[in-house]
């Protein structure tokens, strides 16, 4: 796919970390970038919610892909973009997915169980940390002499493959959720 998705067209960068790289990014190339943040709000999580949900409007969003967004999305963007919300995880979901699993944290997991194969996952996100249906997995072996950090740039390298590649199948519509699992149509 070579970094560029022609079905997708990137209209908003959102995130709640003002120093965040995305957010710079989009500055320096023209795109629109919001910090959206509770305090900013004055600490209402119900005009929070509602400044996220009019900052996606404004846009004309279709689809939002999780990329680095480290807090749990409000309840009411999940329902509004039900089935149009993508993240993708650092492990081979169901297992070490969850509130505390992020970062180097779920490498080191991966180790101290004793797993022999490790990888990423797209799925689609529900009100649940990492519980929504699965679109893709992709798999690499964990080697004997692994520590969390060379672990953790083998499984980067999927991520970025493989979110490309679920952005790409949700925005051209050939996903569908049946029964709480995402199936991929032709």
């Amino acid at each position: 796919m070579e970094g560029r998705l022609a079905s997708v067209q990137l209209a908003l960068v959102i995130s709640n970390n003002s120093t965040s790289g995305a957010l710079e990014y989009a500055r320096k190339n023209g795109i629109a970038a919001e910090h959206v943040y509770l305090v900013r709000s004055g600490n209402d999580e119900a005009k929070y919610e509602e400044d996220f949900l009019r900052a996606l409007q404004a846009a004309d969003t279709d689809i939002i892909a999780l990329a680095g967004y480290m807090k749990k999305l409000p309840d009411s963007i999940v329902h509004a973009y039900q089935n149009r919300i993508l993240n993708v995880h650092p492990a081979l979901l169901p297992s070490f997915g969850g509130a505390a699993m992020y970062g180097v944290r779920v490498h080191e997991a991966v180790l101290a169980r004793g797993c022999k194969v490790s990888g990423a996952t797209v799925h689609l996100v529900t009100s649940d940390y990492d519980a929504g249906p699965i679109i893709m997995q992709k798999c690499c072996p964990v080697r004997e002499d692994d520590t969390a950090e060379t672990l953790q740039r083998r499984v980067r390298i999927i991520e970025y493959e493989i979110f490309s590649k679920g952005i790409d199948l949700v925005a051209r519509d050939k996903v569908r959720v049946i029964d709480g699992r995402a199936t991929i149509i032709d």
